[in-house]
């Protein structure tokens, strides 16, 4: 990278949390644009910092060809895509957040977010209508911007975005005090705008003056003229959860066909606000005196009930819960009515021994429904 390394170390400054963490881990240049590798992804949602100090390489265009040359079409895809790639993959600022909302939605959301993108009703995504994903997370981080430098800020936009955006209002929105809280609240409340504003158009400019992405040849094809299908699109965001869940599994597994309660319990308090985790864990393990372990099954089983969380939010403020602490019979039983997930005897029960620190084995609603939100998003509430 060409600029001064303070200057691009100043524009942190200006950065969002989110931004930060994707400067952070991004390893890759290319015309003024910053891309994280599928590696990088992994790292970023596995990994409190990266493994070593990044330094932005710079990408030719001969090299970035080669890498999009050998990307397999989205029907060769697998629950190890981004392990097998590794280093051989570009992903945007954009792409990035999309990847994110995927984590952490349950699989009833993946047919709503293709219908997101499906914006002319053909049961088929096109590489134009993916793009509209560009405008829309991009004007949402123009309302979340930190007020500065605007050169600064502009140099940001470029390093994030890959080309200079104006303030100009491009989503036609019904006021700025409707901000949506998340990036996905973003796309659901989007959509009806991208149906009837000029997102589309813009698309075709986009597309123009932007790079290709591993993720746009993977889903369309080297010339960009494939379409998605909802199976294909399916399959990609269940194998992309697999894959992450399998990553985390298999970093305390050692090998073995299970993790111990204790290694689950240190996973599921990453990145929560919980500060004083060593009382949970000391808890955790006189209740627990004898492992047994946690098999992949039910470890995937507990991140896919935390993927429907809102919806078990409702069913428990529904049984009228939301006061009192509840028993392991009442919450099995609202996670299945909720989601439809069938949580282990075991593992509720080594979810209540995390989680019910004075030991009447009773769970606190409202403590375990907050740190399980922050665990969900990953820390970015």
């Amino acid at each position: 990278v060409t600029e001064n390394r303070s200057d691009l170390e100043d524009l942190h400054l200006y950065a969002t949390p989110r931004e930060q963490r994707f400067r952070r881990f991004a390893s890759l240049e290319f015309e003024g644009q910053l891309y994280m590798t599928p590696y990088d992804f992994i790292q970023a949602v596995t990994s409190d910092e990266p493994k070593r100090v990044k330094r932005w390489r710079s990408l030719s265009k001969q090299e970035l060809n080669q890498i999009l040359m050998e990307t397999p079409p989205v029907w060769k895809g697998s629950s190890k895509l981004f392990r097998n790639l590794n280093q051989k993959g570009v992903i945007s600022y954009t792409e990035y957040l999309f990847l994110l909302c995927i984590l952490t939605k349950p699989h009833a959301g993946f047919r709503i977010a293709f219908n997101m993108f499906d914006t002319d009703g053909n049961e088929m995504v096109d590489k134009k209508e993916f793009l509209v994903l560009q405008e829309i997370f991009r004007k949402k981080n123009e309302k979340r911007e930190r007020k500065g430098d605007e050169e600064k800020r502009a140099m940001l936009r470029l390093q994030l975005y890959g080309y200079h955006t104006s303030t100009n209002s491009v989503l036609k929105t019904e006021g700025e005090d409707l901000v949506p809280r998340s990036y996905w609240d973003t796309l659901r409340r989007s959509t009806s705008q991208a149906l009837f504003s000029d997102l589309a158009e813009r698309a075709d400019d986009i597309s123009s003056s932007l790079s290709d992405t591993t993720l746009l040849v993977h889903f369309f094809g080297k010339k960009g003229k494939a379409e998605l299908n909802f199976e294909d699109f399916y399959r990609f965001m269940d194998n992309l959860q697999t894959e992450v869940l399998e990553i985390e599994f298999l970093s305390y597994s050692n090998g073995m066909n299970t993790i111990s309660e204790e290694d689950f319990a240190h996973i599921l308090l990453r990145y929560t606000n919980v500060e004083n985790t060593s009382s949970y864990l000391e808890n955790m393990r006189c209740s627990i005196p004898e492992e047994k372990g946690i098999t992949f099954d039910e470890f995937r089983s507990f991140f896919q009930f935390l993927n429907n969380l809102e919806d078990f939010t409702i069913a428990m403020q529904m049984y009228n819960f939301a006061s009192r602490s509840i028993g392991q019979d009442e919450f099995k039983r609202a996670v299945y009515v909720a989601t439809g997930v069938k949580l282990s005897p075991h593992l509720v029960n080594t979810v209540f021994k995390i989680f019910d620190v004075d030991r009447d084995d009773q769970l606190s609603y409202k403590e375990f429904i907050g740190i399980m939100k922050d665990r969900l998003n990953r820390g970015f509430r």
